[in-house]
């Protein structure tokens, strides 16, 4: 319930709503209410308590002004478990009222709108996003066992065929699986959510992502994702991977703009905060992205993604040893994912440990027989070996299988060493990107 109330409230353009990743942080703290507010930004709480009897449930929400810890707002509905969450919707309308906000009509029919999900498949629904929120190979498969549980209970649940789409995008950018594999199912389930709900912005995004990575249809992707972000200014996943999309573009600036949005909105996400650090980095400026990712690290010391992603940020001011203990460090955390063992044989490469980063070559030549191993992941080895040859024959194959990572071609610092071959700048004109 809290999530549907977070995402009804998110439709109001007028209000800036906190992500269930940060807010769930506080369901059995003690902390006052006014440091929880310091801590997230906001000026409002809003609380709740529920009690069920039988197929009843009974709803008690008030709006506090935080500060003073002041109470604006109380009210109590009884309903049937089936009628939920169109509850929400109405707390939603209650709350915009109290505190004067003017709605739009488009944000009232939407508010009006809500269908009644079965409450076993929302709840599935919720553990699969928790999982999928992990981003390792596990998690997200775990995340499409349950979604795929929320849709045997409710075949019409529309957030359930996004949850599928963003783990099948998942499972390819993350090069745990080749995009030709994940695509149709990615592609097929965002369609679907659409046909279902096209005021959906978790399938917008979700199609948007699938329309830049793998379709390199890249003004097609920044439609679905100003139409995500019209919809729903507070999905922070919107703004998340708009900025990568924006990031990918070589639009730095604006990109930065777009993640620190996504933090706004959800302070407490290890992948948002990663992935700021990210931006900074795409955008050379190396000694933001270091400190972004140690806070990041601050709050998940085990967070595989925040440690990778500091790892190639020491490779670039070339501080080779700290990059290879923090790719040791992702390795461990994610489970040897292949992203992990390629970015430590790329660091053994670009420290000058030939011997190493070959038997990393060779380890993932042995992994290719069980596992997917993306051609561009090899590719990016053989840059810092030197061996542009061997590079660009692998970065030909990425480009022919649309592998995760060829998006990245225009603004990944570790193929600064290609950008000056004509074969490379050949493979960028053929990537259509937008001038």
């Amino acid at each position: 319930m809290t999530e549907e109330l977070i995402t009804n409230l998110g439709k109001i353009s007028a209000l800036r709503v906190i992500s269930r990743t940060s807010v769930m942080r506080y369901k059995k703290t003690e902390k006052p209410l006014p440091q929880i507010a310091r801590e997230l930004g906001v000026d409002g709480i809003v609380e709740g308590s529920v009690l069920r009897v039988g197929d009843r449930v009974r709803i008690t929400a008030q709006l506090i002004q935080a500060e003073e810890e002041r109470h604006l707002w109380a009210e109590s509905y009884e309903r049937d478990l089936r009628d939920i969450l169109a509850l929400q919707s109405e707390v939603a309308r209650a709350i915009a009222s109290e505190i004067k906000v003017k709605l739009t009509p488009q944000e009232q029919t939407r508010l009006a709108s809500a269908r009644p999900v079965s409450p076993e498949a929302h709840e599935a629904y919720l553990k699969g996003r928790y999982f999928w929120n992990k981003r390792t190979e596990e998690g997200t498969k775990k995340g499409i066992e349950f979604f795929g549980q929320a849709l045997e209970k409710d075949p019409a649940y529309a957030l359930a065929y996004t949850g599928l789409a963003d783990c099948y995008y998942l499972l390819a950018d993350y090069r745990f699986v080749p995009w030709k594999e994940a695509y149709p199912r990615a592609k097929g389930a965002a369609t679907k959510a659409l046909e279902l709900d096209e005021t959906l912005a978790e399938a917008h995004t979700s199609l948007a992502v699938i329309k830049g990575e793998y379709e390199w249809d890249w003004l097609g992707a920044e439609r679905e994702f100003k139409r995500a972000i019209e919809l729903n200014p507070n999905y922070a996943t919107a703004h998340h991977w708009y900025s990568d999309y924006l990031g990918v573009m070589g639009r730095h600036e604006e990109a930065i703009a777009e993640i620190k949005r996504a933090q706004q909105l959800d302070p407490l996400s290890p992948i948002i905060n990663a992935v700021a650090g990210l931006r900074f980095h795409w955008a050379r400026r190396y000694d933001q992205a270091v400190e972004q990712l140690r806070k990041t690290l601050e709050m998940d010391p085990n967070f595989a993604v925040a440690h990778w992603l500091l790892g190639q940020t020491y490779e670039q001011t070339g501080e080779y040893q700290s990059a290879i203990a923090e790719h040791q460090k992702a390795r461990m955390a994610s489970g040897d994912s292949t992203y992990a063992v390629v970015a430590l044989g790329h660091a053994y490469a670009a420290a000058g440990k030939r011997r190493e980063a070959l038997k990393i070559l060779g380890e993932l030549k042995e992994l290719s027989k069980h596992t997917y191993v993306s051609p561009y992941s090899t590719g990016v080895i053989y840059i810092a070996l030197g061996e542009k040859d061997q590079a660009l024959e692998w970065l030909e194959k990425a480009y022919q299988e649309r592998a995760a990572g060829m998006s990245i071609l225009k603004v990944d610092p570790m193929l600064d060493p290609l950008r000056s071959d004509p074969r490379f700048q050949d493979l960028l004109r053929r990537m259509n990107f937008p001038p």
